[in-house]
């Protein structure tokens, strides 16, 4: 897979948007070309919209009063596509994909383009039916899908593709320079192995009492130790064998029983947000999802973090296996899809079609947003934000070659997800072994499949 760029520019205005991530709907992540990526065509707003026609599409999205880039895409769109109203429809953040499902699925539904929250979702309304193949249209208008770094390539329902992907996240490890500075360690680097990155936490953890410093932290969301373990290529979630976890269980119980890390049962029972233990001044370094950059960003200038425990940080790319391109890294998207039942499915496809294009990624990014294409001026942007970090390693972070989806596409994947969460939890608290747990994946899973 040639070498992709991921999109990241960042403002403050983050801060009021997602929480993606692994722990609610594991939403998140996506590389894009290094080269200029084509302007995107619209054309009248399609052939319905021809001739100055007056179109209003209906767009569902969630929470539009705290997600600004709802209105920035819509006003945008507006000065290219005069003739198209594009009315939006808030289902709320909670329980989103439920209740556009039970929209849909209602003879009423007047919606013509929908915002795909994640892939669960996304499985629901391919096998509803209650979106259409884009097949044809990308083919038609030229779409080039290698602009989204494999990702198409991870949603395809038996090879045609019904979402295209607008907004994404993706993983890094955050760390501390203070504390390295402190102890005369050398920075992380941006081509780890796991075991040099295992070697580099217990290299700065400190158990002195009072002393104390964490040289890692994982969260309680699974994909903070499983997906550690897709990042090969070779693995999914979805297979129903689940002995390649192992190693990476290992080594996270490991570290926690050296206390390099704090305890899972300690942070469930504590409910300690990632966003808090990094702020403080006893964790050397984090895997963490690209979102929460904006909030140190934003929390730091506003005064809410202090800056003279977590002030002077870096990122650099998620570790990886023996053999493995560094710079593979896991993410999550959100998409765009036409509704089946739509009248208007030329001009919905033209909307999705631009705000999945280069311009859509223009106005996310001037909202804080991750596109999940790049545009050119993206990596000057990140590098001249203040309080960015201005050290090479940190933007070339930025720099994403694979990039594998947290959840891809399959049949049963809410039900998939299901299982290996309850697992993740028996074994983290010590309720099962790993091998038992893992036994206990691979069987369910299997039976899953089997249905």
């Amino acid at each position: 897979m040639k070498k992709k760029v991921l999109s990241l520019v960042l403002t403050a205005a983050m801060m009021t948007t997602m929480l993606a991530g692994c722990g609610s709907s594991d939403n998140g992540s996506t590389a894009a070309s290094t080269s200029e990526a084509p302007a995107a065509s619209t054309e009248a707003a399609s052939t319905q919209a021809a001739d100055g026609e007056q179109i209003t599409l209906k767009w569902s999205i969630w929470d539009e009063a705290s997600t600004p880039y709802w209105s920035a895409l819509v006003d945008a769109y507006k000065e290219v596509a005069p003739n198209v109203t594009i009315e939006m429809v808030d289902l709320g953040s909670t329980d989103y994909q439920t209740v556009l499902a039970t929209e849909l699925s209602g003879s009423g539904s007047d919606l013509d383009v929908v915002t795909i929250k994640d892939v669960p979702g996304y499985a629901t309304l391919v096998q509803k039916d209650a979106i259409i193949s884009l097949d044809e249209l990308i083919e038609r208008d030229g779409i080039d899908l290698s602009q989204y770094a494999g990702i198409p390539e991870q949603l395809m329902v038996n090879g045609s593709l019904y979402e295209m992907p607008f907004r994404s996240d993706f993983w890094v490890i955050y760390y501390k320079k203070d504390l390295f500075d402190a102890k005369g360690v050398a920075y992380p680097t941006n081509d780890m192995t796991f075991e040099e990155y295992d070697a580099l936490a217990r290299e700065m953890t400190d158990t002195t009492f009072g002393s104390q410093v964490y040289g890692a932290h994982y969260h309680t969301w699974r994909s903070a130790v499983q997906l550690f373990a897709v990042l090969d290529g070779k693995h999914t979630i979805l297979e129903g064998n689940y002995d390649f976890f192992k190693p990476y269980y290992e080594m996270v119980l490991n570290q926690e029983a050296d206390g390099v890390c704090r305890k899972y049962t300690d942070l469930k029972t504590e409910g300690l947000h990632y966003s808090a233990a990094f702020a403080g001044g006893d964790v050397a370094t984090m895997n963490q999802g690209s979102w929460y950059i904006g909030t140190l960003l934003g929390n730091l200038a506003s005064g809410e973090y202090d800056s003279s425990l977590c002030g002077n940080w870096g990122i650099v790319k998620y570790p990886h296996a023996e053999g493995v391109e560094p710079g593979s890294t896991l993410g999550a998207i959100a998409a765009l899809g036409v509704v089946s039942s739509s009248e208007k499915q030329e001009a919905a496809w033209d909307f999705v079609k631009w705000v999945s294009g280069a311009e859509g990624a223009e106005v996310l990014s001037s909202t804080g947003n991750f596109p999940a294409i790049q545009v050119s001026s993206t990596l000057d942007t990140i590098s001249s934000l203040e309080g960015f970090p201005s050290d090479e390693a940190s933007k070339e972070a930025l720099n994403v070659s694979n990039l594998y989806l947290e959840v891809p596409y399959g049949d049963h994947v809410s039900e998939i997800n299901s299982v290996l969460d309850s697992y993740h939890g028996s074994i983290m608290t010590g309720e099962m072994s790993i091998d038992d747990g893992i036994a206990a994946m691979n069987s369910e899973v299997q039976k899953i499949l089997a249905e």
